[in-house]
């Protein structure tokens, strides 16, 4: 069994993973600053489910366990020597980095949103790395990545995992090379995504360090099998435009008769991962850790691809709920096909959950029990990518504001 550091580990992917991988044996340490809360109150939305703080939740599961989860209250981006001095005392065998703001939309939404999602991601990402090398700590870094590195323009081939083969021409002839498959990011997020790839690849190959970067699809579902087993365990769940994956706002919007939003003509396809199978994964690439020296390793996290207003009328389909095309808020294409290659995490043993009926219902049937913590005004997507874009976004898809008759 290892010693775990869950980076981030209060967060939505974050708290099942250290749930899970308590449950698996391993000594789980969480170290969080909280960030995610905070932004809850700075936006003025909650969790669709209601959530304990960190430490009542951690009381519960031991409760329920006997299995202790360990937090830690400790911002990486800002807190470098106690990031260190906390590494060198606990000396974890693998870090699960988690510890970045997450949302596209959010990142998006000012200027003050931009520097701050670069200042936490970024600065974040660089500190564990100086920080490990500096400890001389072997622990294996697994990071969770991002699909939205590659982008979504439509290239014709499979999306490969992590690095393309390409030939150079040389003087003395054509050359094979692998090179990292070329980013481009689709929001500041991406974008710190994107260069955490760089950092990585530098501490790498500069310091041996061993690095896992998972590439994760969209993110859908509400339950694992651990946060089952008691109300208080109960993972968060964001339905807001900011916050919210598109298949959960789907669920969530029918739900409580709201019209399912489509942005743009829908034709934008995604990659999909249910939330069990994302700490499923976690778990098979601890196990599958590179060796000092090698690349970083780098998996695509997902199990199918589907495309937005696919989803959106399969769950009409399903709930009898209206759909409504609205002005896309974010620059995009506005159809792109998207192939992906997975085959590394099958070959470790996935079995995908894929989309069913049945785990839709559970999403919808969550939605429904808390269904008076929604607040109706923060469900449209109203962040916008440009100043011109912010012009055309819809605040108002019931069409219950008020207009003048005269």
């Amino acid at each position: 069994m290892m010693r775990i550091a869950v980076l981030g580990g209060d967060g939505f992917v974050g708290w099942p993973t250290a749930l899970h991988l308590s449950d698996l044996g391993h000594e789980v340490h969480i170290v969080d600053n909280l960030s995610r809360r905070w932004i809850d109150t700075e936006l003025g939305v909650q969790s669709l489910t209601p959530m304990d703080s960190i430490q009542e939740r951690c009381r519960i599961w031991h409760q329920q366990t006997g299995r202790r989860i360990h937090f830690h209250l400790l911002n990486l981006a800002t807190e470098y020597e106690r990031l260190k001095s906390w590494l060198a005392e606990h000396r974890p065998d693998a870090v699960i980095h988690f510890a970045e703001q997450r949302a596209a939309p959010y990142s998006m939404k000012t200027d003050r949103h931009k520097v701050y999602t670069v200042g936490n991601n970024i600065n974040a990402t660089h500190n564990l790395l100086a920080a490990l090398v500096e400890t001389g700590i072997d622990a294996h870094l697994v990071h969770l990545g991002t699909m939205g590195v590659y982008g979504y323009s439509t290239v014709g081939a499979p999306i490969p995992e992590g690095y393309l083969d390409v030939s150079i021409d040389t003087p003395a002839g054509p050359r094979a090379q692998q090179i990292l498959y070329p980013t481009r990011p689709g929001s500041v997020y991406h974008m710190t995504k994107s260069l955490d790839q760089i950092l990585f690849q530098f501490y790498a190959q500069n310091d041996g360090l061993r690095i896992t970067d998972l590439h994760q699809g969209i993110v859908w579902g509400t339950h694992t099998d651990q946060t089952r087993r008691h109300e208080q365990l109960i993972n968060r769940f964001d339905y807001d435009g900011d916050y919210g994956t598109v298949l959960n706002r789907f669920l969530i919007q029918a739900a409580i008769g709201y019209p399912l939003t489509v942005h743009g003509t829908g034709g934008q396809t995604r990659a999909f991962i249910h939330l069990q199978d994302s700490v499923r994964c976690i778990e098979l690439a601890l196990k599958d850790a590179p060796q000092a020296g090698e690349p970083v390793r780098i998996f695509n996290q997902m199990t199918e691809t589907h495309r937005v207003r696919d989803l959106a009328d399969l769950v009409a389909r399903m709930t009898g709920a209206e759909v409504a095309y609205l002005p896309n808020p974010r620059k995009e294409a506005d159809e792109n096909e998207l192939v992906v290659k997975n085959d590394q995490f099958l070959a470790l043993g996935l079995k995908p959950i894929t989309l069913a009926e049945g785990l839709l219902s559970e999403v919808v049937e969550v939605a429904r029990k808390y269904a008076h913590r929604i607040d109706r005004s923060r469900v449209p997507a109203v962040s916008a990518w440009t100043k011109d874009i912010a012009r055309r976004v819809e605040h108002d898809p019931e069409g219950k504001r008020l207009r003048s008759v005269s």
